[in-house]
């Protein structure tokens, strides 16, 4: 059972998540500015290498939920990934669309086993 401690945790956490987002994700964009939500990308993908680490290194279900669901869960972002998308395909920006598509599935894919192996290695 978990209780309303870990919940505020894990809110707290989720919290902490998204400022982290946001601050990475602005000082990303600022730095390369352009149609392509470069990003939102670095963010995600970070966050996938992290959470790879985290469940790689076999976290206790408590840690599991403050990381894992509060911080990552604040920190990456699906919904942010889908709209950008959305709109690069509006906006007629195939290419960047497909890019950004792929991109983030298949290298999200392999920096989140590469975390979950280096979890595994320094458990």
């Amino acid at each position: 059972m978990v209780g309303v401690l870990t919940w505020a945790g894990v809110a707290f956490c989720g919290a902490l998540g998204a400022v982290a987002r946001f601050r990475v994700d602005s000082a990303i964009s600022a730095r390369l500015p352009s149609d392509f939500p470069a990003g939102t990308l670095a963010v995600n993908l970070t966050g996938s290498f992290l959470l790879g680490v985290l469940v790689g290194a076999s976290a206790s279900h408590r840690l599991a939920l403050l990381l894992g669901v509060g911080f990552m869960g604040g920190y990456t972002t699906f919904s942010t990934w889908t709209v950008e998308s959305e709109r690069l395909g509006e906006v007629g920006a195939l290419v960047s669309l497909l890019a950004n598509l792929l991109v983030s599935m298949l290298v999200g894919l392999g920096v989140a086993a590469a975390g979950f192996y280096l979890g595994r290695a320094v458990a």
